[in-house]
């Protein structure tokens, strides 16, 4: 993260000699300083990049200072000014707090004073830099969850969230739809030295590419139809935190191209700006896609997969969560409701392709049906009474858990596809790494799928 010190600062006055003195002085202090030698040539510069103090001369020609501050603030630029001058009154004074400066000074004045004026006026940008990101925040209302499970899959989930938390790097988190990934997002941030800071949340797939690419980078007012005012973008929001990037495979390749750039140095644009915006995010990626054949097949940039993919961590389906049924069950039913022992049994029978978003949505149409605050079978949704009664009158599940019968399928379609993993995974309808899992998962080995030829 930037450290605490760093300031942008703008430093405007028509002396060339004190200019000069202000920028050697205050770049060995560590600031960032950029300076203009007029008001017309400073309105210039803000058009290109942001400040987080500026400092003007009062008397120049052309725009005076307390004319530049009011161009400043119609321009709604975000920083704060400090004013100086050599010919101070108290009129003047006022006149500039009214207007908006954070402080005055009137020349002379030890340059040791106005570098503390300068530090002030950046701890108090800061700080309403955070109460506008809270602000957002609050307006989007995101919900903190914690995670449920405590199977052997889930704890290796647990592991790698405390182990890559407090990176600083961007991480792909990878599952199937309604697996968590959002939740494991947000433990990540947790873990992170970004806590403090806002953790914002997007899903691409779930706006057209114009309103994405306003809601990541924000926009100037009236740069499209409907934009009556300018807004910020999420990066913006999120600026010292967490941007969590949900089905970022849905994201179109022009959007990909800003991201990259983003992720390579901080450089952002808001749409209908030409004004280079700096901002210092962590990124955090989800998809329910296989990015890797994605950027094969041409749909995904392979430098941004790189970017993002620094590391992977991928979310087990539930039926690959043993033992966790249970206690996803009795965290979404809640402590004054129970459920029958059939209903239950009908749960953990069921392969929940939605996963844990489905048995959510499964549990709370069980409790609107349900009487006495329990909840029975034919309490349950219709798809989950069906497989039950199906599973019931069946010989074969009679006589074989549902492990066992996924293992042998597995191994009869690695026979018929003479052991070609990427043929059978096609054939079971699931990718590659889902049938590595499943072998390594029942102990599969070489010689029970070899055909023997006679």
């Amino acid at each position: 993260m930037p450290n605490a010190d760093d300031v942008d600062l703008l430093v405007v006055d028509d002396d060339d000699e004190f200019r000069d003195t202000l920028v050697r002085r205050y770049a060995r202090c560590g600031f960032r300083v950029s300076d203009a030698s007029c008001g017309d040539e400073a309105l210039d510069m803000i058009q290109r990049r942001d400040f987080d103090v500026a400092v003007f001369d009062m008397m120049m020609p052309g725009l005076s200072g307390l004319e530049l501050l009011e161009k400043f603030k119609e321009s709604q630029v975000e920083c704060e000014v400090i004013l100086l001058t050599g010919k101070g009154s108290i009129d003047t004074a006022v006149q500039a707090m009214k207007a908006g400066a954070f402080d005055y000074l009137q020349k002379p004045f030890p340059l040791q004073d106005l570098e503390t004026v300068i530090r002030r006026a950046k701890e108090r940008r800061a700080l309403r830099k955070e109460n506008q990101q809270l602000k957002a925040l609050l307006e989007r209302n995101q919900p903190q969850s914690d995670m449920i499970g405590q199977s052997p899959a889930m704890r290796e989930v647990y592991r790698l969230i405390e182990r890559a938390g407090p990176s600083d790097k961007a991480i792909l988190i990878q599952g199937e739809s309604g697996t968590g990934k959002e939740l494991v997002a947000q433990a990540l941030h947790r873990q992170s030295q970004r806590s403090r800071k806002p953790l914002v949340v997007i899903n691409c797939a779930a706006l057209p590419e114009t309103l994405l690419e306003s809601e990541l980078f924000g926009h100037e007012k009236g740069s499209f139809t409907g934009a009556i005012g300018t807004k910020q973008g999420l990066f913006e929001v999120a600026d010292g935190g967490t941007l969590f990037i949900d089905e970022i495979g849905e994201m179109p390749g022009s959007l990909q191209a800003k991201l990259l750039r983003v992720l390579e140095d901080g450089s952002m644009r808001r749409v209908g700006s030409i004004k280079e915006r700096k901002v210092n995010v962590r990124i955090l990626a989800a998809t329910n896609r296989n990015l890797a054949d994605e950027v094969q097949a041409g749909n995904f940039r392979e430098d941004l997969f790189y970017r993002i993919n620094v590391m992977s961590l991928e979310l087990p389906p539930i039926h690959e969560r043993q033992g966790d049924l249970p206690l996803l069950v009795a965290h979404f039913l809640g402590a004054e409701w129970t459920i029958e022992d059939d209903a239950m049994k009908a749960l953990e029978r069921y392969d929940w392709p939605g996963n844990v978003r489905q048995l959510i949505n499964a549990i709370e149409r069980g409790k609107i049906m349900a009487e006495d605050n329990i909840v029975r079978l034919r309490d349950l949704p219709r798809e989950i009474m069906s497989r039950s009664a199906k599973d019931s009158s069946s010989i074969l599940v009679a006589t074989d858990d549902l492990s066992s019968i996924e293992r042998a399928k597995v191994i009869e379609v690695l026979r018929r596809e003479s052991g070609n993993k990427t043929r059978a995974a096609k054939t079971l309808g699931i990718d590659r790494r889902k049938l590595y899992r499943l072998v390594e998962k029942y102990d599969i080995k070489a010689s029970e799928v070899a055909v023997v030829h006679s």
